[in-house]
């Protein structure tokens, strides 16, 4: 019975997430928009189409439909079955391991931050270069709408044909960096909050909400920059298309060579301040996003 409990948390993490994903994904689809744009040295993205966030959800749905909205839901759903599941399982298997070799708890009865950010850093990192095929799918897809990818497996089709299977890892080296931030802040964050709160709250849904909200805000003040070079390095691709719709390998040179130069030239061309395109939407995503997820993984546990 102990070794059906150890999967729990796998499970529990990879049906919050998808479930966290569905309800916030039209504005994970405004973000990598507002991330795109304006890249002086891409003609393609080159334009500054959308003035903000509310401005890109009402011009997406008007220009494209609201099914635009979700272009790429089903590999961000493919991702969070697995960098879900992977992540928190693997954090809190990690905490349960740190606590069983007296690494976890202080002699006060209080969890060591540092052990805490060790087990979040450690799950993000594995977890997200296992999923980094997924999340390139994904910003292929919500980046083109309803245009030049249809499927899954018709993106999946022209970036291996293409591109190769370094195609599909195409960013992982940010992404990875990502996802250490975001894990290192959001989880420990989240569980000091809950913890603190305890006396207040209980280990209730009101808990859960405001320790999910104040967790959300350090992860996107700390993951925005990194979220920018990601998307940008993942979307630049080695294809072209042709007015007869057919794709062939592209002529032009790769636009930044690694996640350095994707930085410097984004800050010399377009300003520090273009690292934080997309906060607004990355927060009110993260807020709900974590929320949702928490909630919904607190109240699997019960059962």
């Amino acid at each position: 019975m102990a070794e059906v409990k150890d999967w729990r948390p796998f499970v529990y993490g990879g049906v919050a997430s998808i479930t966290a994903e569905f309800g916030t994904f039209p504005i994970d689809t405004t973000k990598t928009r507002l991330q795109i744009q304006g890249q002086k040295i891409d003609q393609t993205f080159s334009q500054l189409r959308y003035r903000g966030m509310t401005d890109a959800f009402v011009k997406i749905s008007r220009e494209e439909g609201l099914r635009a909205l979700y272009s790429g839901i089903w590999p961000a759903v493919l991702r969070q079955a697995t960098y879900g599941t992977i992540k928190f399982g693997t954090y809190y298997t990690l905490k349960k391991l740190a606590n069983e070799r007296g690494l976890l708890i202080n002699e006060d009865g209080s969890e060591r931050v540092w052990s805490n950010i060790m087990c979040a850093a450690a799950a993000g990192a594995i977890s997200s270069a296992i999923a980094n095929p997924t999340d390139v799918l994904k910003v292929r897809m919500q980046v083109h709408g309803k245009g030049q990818h249809k499927s899954l497996l018709g993106c999946f089709g022209e970036i291996y044909r293409y591109e190769g299977i370094r195609g599909l890892w195409r960013g992982v080296g940010p992404t990875a960096q990502r996802a250490v931030v975001i894990a290192s802040v959001e989880l420990p964050v989240y569980d000091f909050c809950k913890l603190q709160l305890m006396n207040a709250f209980g280990d209730h849904v009101a808990n859960h909400f405001i320790s999910s909200f104040i967790a959300s805000l350090g992860s996107a003040i700390a993951s925005t920059p990194i979220d920018v070079i990601r998307t940008r390095l993942m979307n630049q691709r080695h294809v072209s298309m042709d007015m007869n719709g057919v794709v062939t390998a592209a002529a032009t040179p790769k636009l930044y060579n690694g996640s350095l130069d994707c930085a410097v030239q984004t800050i010399r061309n377009e300003g520090l301040f273009a690292l934080y395109k997309g906060f607004i939407p990355t927060w009110v995503r993260m807020g709900p996003w974590n929320i949702i997820f928490f909630i919904t993984y607190e109240q699997l546990k019960k059962y």
